[in-house]
């Protein structure tokens, strides 16, 4: 036996690679080899995988959350609201303390006033009296004019004229009298002038007051209507 012939000998295998089938006459796709068919096995679970996370993604949300994203984003929103509501709150507490603080300012610094001017009444009763008697003139009249002018701009109010209407608030009545020329109780004297600051009274006005009361004429005429009266109903 030959040497050739004891070898073995491999098939013979004849590939038909014309393009156009000669029975049919249609075109023919390519058988791929061994390495085109790996690459192509490799392509194609390639494309399973992808197309397999596709539709895991479709699945989900559409927001692109997890539910367990979600509900932390539930958690989170309420956190943020929470937060919210307790900022507006602190803003309103504090935009009333900023508000309370003014008024009491305020309040501090118009008793500090009044309590300045209220230590300066008897200035003013010496100027009042020194000016009803002529001494009060020249240097002397224009400091005075300066002074008044000031505590009436910062907010001090004199009272008590005569012809007012009697008012125990802000009157202190010494004096009491009777006429017919008045129709109620009125000032007819006043011996120190009062003074407010804002509405609170520093000191009531000194006066003296004059209630109504017929006179004897007036009386008299009065009686006699009314006995009249009687007489012609009897």
């Amino acid at each position: 036996m030959s040497r050739n012939e004891g070898e073995q000998q491999e098939p013979v295998v004849v590939r038909d690679r014309r393009r156009i089938d000669p029975e049919t006459g249609e075109r023919r796709t390519p058988a791929p080899n061994g390495d085109e068919a790996q690459v192509a096995e490799s392509m194609s679970g390639t494309l399973d995988e992808e197309f397999g996370q596709a539709d895991a993604s479709a699945e989900q949300p559409v927001d692109g959350a997890s539910p367990e994203q979600g509900g932390e984003s539930t958690g989170l929103q309420k956190q943020v609201d929470e937060l919210t509501a307790d900022l507006k709150r602190v803003t309103a507490e504090y935009a009333n303390y900023r508000k309370r603080v003014e008024r009491d300012r305020e309040s501090v610094i118009a008793a500090a006033k009044a309590s300045v001017a209220g230590d300066l009444l008897t200035v003013l009763d010496d100027l009042e009296r020194a000016e009803a008697h002529g001494d009060l003139n020249g240097a002397f009249k224009a400091v005075a004019d300066k002074l008044i002018g000031t505590l009436n701009s910062s907010g001090l109010e004199a009272f008590g004229a005569e012809g007012d209407e009697f008012d125990p608030s802000v009157h202190e009545a010494v004096q009491h009298t009777t006429s017919s020329e008045v129709s109620g109780p009125t000032v007819t004297t006043v011996m120190r002038r009062g003074y407010r600051f804002g509405e609170r009274v520093l000191r009531p006005a000194m006066v003296a007051v004059t209630d109504y009361e017929a006179d004897g004429e007036t009386a008299s005429e009065a009686g006699a209507g009314q006995s009249g009266e009687s007489t012609e109903q009897e």
